[in-house]
């Protein structure tokens, strides 16, 4: 079970790239002393951009300081991301002089005159600790596709080592498969699948469903992924696709899922172990969750109400022991 610790962040509005929103929370442990937080925060034009804060590992309340511009900013006019940027997964990699750049698996944003919003997947790189990201190309590394009709979105991703050295890097991410017209605005579909590489760049798509729809699920939240004890544990918020924005009943929440080869899983929310407040900041959705190990305690850092726009809080558990 969690154990909710309530809010730690929202922008105060007083800078003009964050006036609303800490949206999609990502924990990056820096050491033992700190633990950086990056989130996507909107400016008065609903742009996404990807900045951070940083608090103390002791005490993940105390907000040690708050970064005043944007790591990531959207792109050029007519890229993928030219509206907005929106972070994912971040990740340590060796770079070719013996050091670690850290990856951005990020969310580009840009319109649609009939859905609002498309969204492809893209890199950006970090050389100096996570300060700054750089594009890694202007393209995205992933967008629509044959098993992704509408778009792709919100990657998790994992390299695991293989007994022959190599690395095989692993992905689940949000595929977007229909746009359905409900109380006259486009709602769209999406669900979990699955994709391999090499190299971290080129990936290959199959079509694996991870997690998909069910009689109540239309949606589902960024999944974030880690492996405890030899099983790969999946938590992901779902909601349904009719008034979710207002509706607690339909309105995210927190799902769970497992599996033995990270390919094919289970879902048991029944084990996610934490549910929405009766009443306060997460009281009607709960989404958009991250897993990160802090000292000795799984830190689940999650949005609630208005979609991040009621800022980012956490809940904690003990490390299995197995």
């Amino acid at each position: 079970m969690w154990t909710k610790k309530g809010v730690i962040f929202k922008p105060d509005g007083s800078q003009p790239f964050s006036r609303t929103h800490a949206q999609v929370p990502f924990g990056y442990p820096l050491d033992n002393d700190r633990l950086r937080v990056y989130f996507a925060t909107r400016d008065e034009n609903s742009a996404s951009s990807t900045s951070f804060v940083e608090l103390d590992a002791n005490d993940l309340t105390n907000v040690l300081y708050v970064h005043n511009k944007p790591s990531l900013s959207k792109g050029a006019v007519g890229m993928f991301d030219e509206t907005g940027t929106m972070p994912s997964w971040f990740l340590p990699v060796p770079n070719e002089q013996g050091g670690t750049d850290i990856w951005l698996y990020y969310t580009g944003w840009n319109k649609s005159e009939t859905t609002f919003y498309r969204l492809g997947i893209g890199l950006a790189i970090s050389r100096d600790a996570g300060l700054t990201f750089q594009r890694a190309f202007d393209g995205p590394l992933l967008d629509r596709y044959i098993f992704d009709q509408v778009w792709v979105a919100q990657p998790c991703v994992m390299r695991e080592e293989q007994p022959d050295g190599s690395v095989r890097w692993r992905m689940w991410y949000l595929s977007c498969t229909k746009i359905e017209v409900i109380n006259n605005h486009p709602e769209p579909f999406y669900d979990v699948k699955y994709a391999e590489s090499t190299d971290g760049i080129h990936w290959n798509r199959t079509g694996q469903v991870c997690v998909g729809y069910d009689e109540f699920t239309d949606a589902i939240g960024r999944p974030t992924v880690y492996k405890e004890n030899g099983i790969y544990k999946m938590y992901f918020s779902y909601r349904n696709s009719v008034n979710y924005r207002t509706d607690v009943s339909q309105s995210y929440r927190i799902g769970y899922a497992e599996s033995k080869d990270g390919l094919t899983w289970e879902r048991q929310d029944e084990k996610a172990g934490i549910e929405r407040s009766v009443d306060g900041w997460d009281s009607l959705m709960m989404d958009y969750c991250h897993i990160a190990q802090n000292k000795d305690q799984w830190v689940m850092f999650y949005n609630g109400n208005g979609f991040g726009a009621s800022g980012f809080g956490y809940a904690v558990q003990p490390v299995s022991v197995g």
